[in-house]
């Protein structure tokens, strides 16, 4: 929204701009006087104008969100982490984070694990159970992130219980900050609270 202004400006400067240009005669008739004026060639040129303009401010806007989503989550490598204590059904958890312009949080590394787990502790509470962007609904046991690509990276609880133990019943998994970071597979309609995690471009 703080926008509007200078796309309205933007656009202004650049009718401003494709009037100067445009030749002055004296018209023989009104008709051709319009003609003149905005010709099909100038029409498709001012056209193309404002289309890359428009690309050019939602770039702005999606950089802007995402400087604000830094500031008040925590920045690790190329993501962003934000958290989001009401907790939700994984899918609408999901929703919400591609809302946001993201996705769930889906560690690549021990570190990025490890640096999800303090966030979420410091966020969240250090017992806090969160979900991660991983589940197996295509195919069991075939873990993948938001995008389908399989999971390059798990950390699953292999102490107190083997995980993933939950079978077809429980496909979704989600971190335990009382379990080190550990994960666990749940029920997808449980409600957890959730960490988005945004790429940094």
């Amino acid at each position: 929204m703080a926008l509007r202004g200078p796309q309205l400006l933007l656009c202004a400067l650049l009718l401003t701009q494709v009037a100067a240009e445009t030749p002055t005669s004296k018209p023989k008739k009104a008709a051709n006087a319009r003609k003149d004026l905005v010709s099909p060639k100038m029409f498709e040129e001012l056209k193309s104008r404002l289309d890359t303009l428009a690309q050019e401010v939602a770039v702005l806007k999606e950089q802007q969100a995402l400087q604000t989503v830094c500031l008040k989550g925590a920045k690790v490598h190329l993501k962003c982490f934000l958290a989001v204590a009401q907790a939700r059904a994984f899918h609408a958890a999901g929703e919400d984070c591609i809302a946001r312009g993201g996705t769930l949080a889906a560690p690549r590394s021990e570190e990025e694990n490890e640096a999800l787990r303090e966030y979420a502790a410091r966020s969240l509470g250090a017992a806090a159970e969160l979900w991660l962007g991983l589940h197996d609904l295509g195919s069991e046991g075939s873990w993948v992130d938001a995008s389908g690509a399989p999971a390059t990276f798990v950390h699953w609880e292999t102490e107190i219980t083997a995980q993933p133990d939950g079978g077809t019943a429980e496909n979704c998994a989600a971190m335990a900050g009382a379990e080190h970071g550990r994960w666990f597979d749940r029920r997808c309609r449980d409600e957890l609270p959730y960490v988005c995690q945004f790429a940094i471009v």
